[in-house]
């Protein structure tokens, strides 16, 4: 098998997996609790929250940990509309999570340009006419695409045009490829999630910047400083700050190897595809990320000549990967929808080889070449 899915998850760290195991047999206790063994598992948590918070670049008491981006998301909008009033906007190419959270409290979605990354004029003209924004959100990095977005410009223009906004910024695709202490800087709040870079699905975190108004979306036991109640996963917490300290160890190199790996993939399937087009510019993606629409090969088909092929890839978000309605990002970034129905993300990750690479090029290039004859031969 080849997979060559990492934009939707990745594959578990060993290094994370161990970590995690003890608190998954002899270590089992409760961090609310007051004895020896919830002790214990607390003191994991505190120095978790230690490790996360030197990696994001903020302090101990701004990170809230959580069950992932989605509910990070979720409170990132919702929480701080519900502590200060107003309205949320973002930009028409965001993640799910954070577009139906905006939706939800009757939000304003921006456009963006033909890279998907928001279009500062517009998001200008919109907090110029909105009277109260409560936040504003824009992804650090496209899930889809892997664009990077221009979080410092962004921030400026939401400091000019609506200053008592709160910025998030979804940096769930970004956290394993970028420094986020650097680049997400300006943000109030951060979302990151641990399954995208090597660490257990369901644990991710919150960076909420002290004094960002936000009133918590989950009531219960006032956990998490009163911002997310429930009981903490104490073994997704430990293996969660593992991965992402790992991730940050290894960027430098991880980050020249694979994009010099991906920048061989595309131009072999130009060369020996043709009508290959890629969808952002790569000098300004995530490294991993290559999501290109292909002349004449259908991307739901294509996905399944590939899987026949032992090669796992995807057409675009994970959570959308059943449906052959085609991407909003690239609705959104005025791509025509039957041009969109052609698209097809190969997302490189840590574990990926220059082996991986080559059979994967070969397998589109058969692919390819099968549905443009099916398509000649009706």
């Amino acid at each position: 098998m080849v997979y060559l899915d990492n934009a939707a998850t990745t594959p578990l760290r060993a290094e994370a997996l161990e970590a995690m195991l003890p608190f998954l047999t002899e270590r089992f206790g409760n961090p609310s609790g007051g004895h020896r063994v919830a002790r214990a598992a607390r003191l994991a948590v505190d120095e978790a929250r230690d490790c996360v918070a030197g990696v994001l670049g903020c302090e101990p008491g701004e990170v809230v940990f959580t069950a992932g981006g989605t509910e990070a998301d979720n409170l990132a909008v919702l929480g701080v509309v519900a502590a200060r009033g107003g309205t949320a906007v973002c930009p028409a190419a965001e993640h799910h999570a954070v577009l139906h959270a905006v939706e939800a409290v009757g939000g304003t979605v921006v456009g963006v340009g033909p890279d998907g990354a928001v279009d500062l004029g517009r998001l200008a003209e919109v907090l110029d006419r909105l009277e109260d924004v409560a936040v504003v959100s824009a992804m650090t990095a496209n899930n889809e695409l892997g664009t990077l977005t221009p979080l410092a410009e962004v921030a400026a223009v939401v400091a000019e045009r609506a200053p008592g906004a709160a910025l998030h910024t979804d940096a769930v695709q970004a956290a394993g490829w970028c420094d986020l202490g650097q680049l997400a800087a300006a943000a109030d709040l951060i979302s990151v999630a641990a399954h995208k870079l090597g660490g257990p699905k369901g644990t991710g975190c919150l960076v909420v910047r002290h004094g960002t108004p936000l009133r918590p979306v989950l009531h219960g036991g006032g956990q998490e400083r009163d911002r997310r109640s429930g009981t903490h996963d104490v073994a997704g917490i430990v293996g969660f700050a593992t991965a992402l300290r790992l991730a940050a160890e290894e960027r430098d190199e991880t980050v020249a190897r694979v994009a010099g790996l991906r920048d061989a993939l595309l131009a072999r399937l130009v060369a020996e595809v043709g009508g290959v087009v890629a969808s952002a510019p790569l000098d300004r993606a995530l490294p991993g990320h290559l999501h290109m629409r292909i002349e004449g090969c259908e991307g739901e088909a294509m996905l399944v000549l590939l899987d026949d092929a032992g090669v796992c890839a995807s057409a675009g978000s994970a959570c959308a990967s059943g449906a052959v309605e085609p991407s909003h990002v690239l609705l959104a970034m005025g791509v025509p929808k039957a041009e969109a129905l052609t698209s097809l993300r190969l997302s490189l990750g840590r574990t990926t080889t220059a082996a991986d690479v080559a059979v994967a090029a070969a397998a589109v290039v058969a692919a390819a070449a099968r549905l443009r004859a099916a398509e000649c031969g009706r």
